[in-house]
């Protein structure tokens, strides 16, 4: 197997719902990644073999192979080709770990991974407005379950006893961790800005300094009429954009380029549907024991939070350090543009990687359906 590195690492703002990327198409938004990508690197599109692209509501604006419409929005060559991948939430972690597959096994030797979500103009479910999703034989084996995650999260709550002033006070703690990160200008050299008709987003937009579980308590529950779970424990509904670039330690010499991160190990596994959010606990288990790794060495670690539940289940179950669980804010304050999340997400913690000098990095996500991806990466001095 050759060894494969990251050598570019590029995102766009998170714009909240109906805010400053609401307005733009997702091939269109994928094509600002993609070429800031190429610029930043040197790399001339041309050389690249392919373009795996995560989206999850691949329907209206983002259907159609929305991968292959990025290449072509981003006026790279017609020979590239490109490709879309629904792993749920993990799509664009899915999409990494195919394009290292590609070229660790020297099937290909230089591939864009990424994805795209613009919830603004495809919202979430948009799938599932015609047709019977999961089929009978599923329904019946969960007893009619009705696969909603905001239902699992309360169901995880439950489980691990993580009352609601626990869920709030981690929800807090995402936006100030998030608001002292961009003050900090940690998110500065990784967000490429996006021009509009109004005007330019440079920043994320879904973060909110000042926010208190005091506030956060005021908020009614979402899901149950007694639950835990709110808006503002919740993930938030988002568009962006991120892209990676994939090739060989070797190759990356050759061409010139200054890798990032090498990739360690990935593993993706799959977990109760009706807990649905927990996968990352395995898959964390299952990335670390590939890798020869131990939990203590990792020095900073990317737990998507889809909700407050996700990554507090998962702190309980691993015992990692919680100082090192999402320093930058996650999700709750950054929002998650689904498709587009796993590469947000490695592309903040490669970055942070770097500007501290940690040596691993660890990123998981949950995603519908029970399944989970973990990957791990080691930063090159």
């Amino acid at each position: 197997m050759r060894e494969t590195v990251i050598v570019g690492a590029v995102r766009t703002p998170v714009g909240k719902r109906n805010g400053g990327l609401s307005a733009q198409h997702a091939a269109d938004l994928s094509a600002v990644v993609l070429t800031e990508l190429s610029e930043r690197t040197g790399v001339d599109p041309a050389v690249i073999d392919d373009v795996v692209w995560g989206c999850v509501s691949q329907i209206g604006d983002q259907s159609s192979n929305i991968g292959r419409w990025a290449v072509l929005a981003a006026g790279w060559p017609e020979h590239i080709p490109g490709t879309t991948v629904n792993r749920a939430c993990g799509s664009s972690q899915q999409a990494l770990d195919f394009a290292v597959h590609a070229v660790m096994s020297g099937q290909q030797d230089v591939v864009v991974a990424g994805g795209v979500e613009v919830m603004s103009r495809v919202p979430l479910g948009s799938a599932r407005a015609t047709g019977m999703p999961y089929g009978p034989k599923v329904l019946a084996r969960y007893d009619d379950f009705a696969f909603n995650q905001g239902i699992s999260a309360e169901l995880i709550a439950a489980k691990w006893n993580l009352s609601r002033t626990r869920l709030d006070e981690y929800s807090a703690r995402s936006h100030e961790r998030a608001a002292a990160a961009r003050d900090a200008g940690a998110f500065t050299d990784q967000i490429v800005p996006v021009f509009t008709g109004d005007g330019v987003v440079t920043a994320d937009e879904g973060i909110r300094p000042g926010t208190t579980a005091e506030r956060l308590a005021g908020l009614k529950p979402a899901f149950r009429d007694d639950g835990v779970i709110h808006a503002g424990n919740s993930s938030q509904i988002s568009d962006g954009a991120a892209a990676l670039l994939v090739t060989t330690a070797e190759n990356a010499v050759a061409m010139g380029l200054t890798p990032l991160v090498r990739y360690r190990a990935g593993a993706v596994t799959g977990a109760d549907p009706v807990l649905m959010l927990t996968g990352p606990i395995p898959a964390t288990d299952k990335v670390l024991r590939k890798a020869g790794v131990g939990l203590d060495e990792v020095g900073v670690f990317e737990v998507n939070e889809a909700f407050a539940p996700v990554p507090l289940a998962w702190l309980a179950e691993t015992g990692a350090d919680e100082e090192r669980l999402n320093p930058l804010g996650g999700a709750i304050a950054l929002g998650h543009p689904l498709g587009a999340s796993g590469a947000v997400l490695m592309t903040r913690m490669i970055h942070h990687m770097r500007d501290n000098g940690l040596r691993y990095g660890l990123q998981t996500m949950c995603e519908g359906g029970g399944t989970a991806n973990a990957t791990l990466v080691e930063l090159i001095a």
